[in-house]
């Protein structure tokens, strides 16, 4: 799921997790949601990001997370 959605490339703000074909690190999406705005408002302010791939990031933010819980209990 990663493949499409988030690259890692040291040529592109030094290997910061960023939305594919941007450079709008992932951070700025959990920055957005952190502070209570929406993803209609991070939408608003990087409109090239499709918001398919906002959903698939958050879903695979959210099976990580379950995995290293998983992981931490075992």
């Amino acid at each position: 799921m990663v493949a499409g959605v988030v690259t890692i490339d040291k040529e592109v703000l030094h290997g910061t997790p960023c939305f594919a074909n941007t450079r709008v690190p992932v951070q700025t999406l959990i920055d957005f949601r952190e502070t209570g705005e929406t993803i209609d408002d991070f939408l608003a302010v990087y409109p090239t990001i499709p918001r398919q791939h906002v959903f698939s990031f958050l879903e695979l933010s959210r099976d990580i997370a379950i995995d290293q819980l998983i992981c931490a209990s075992s």
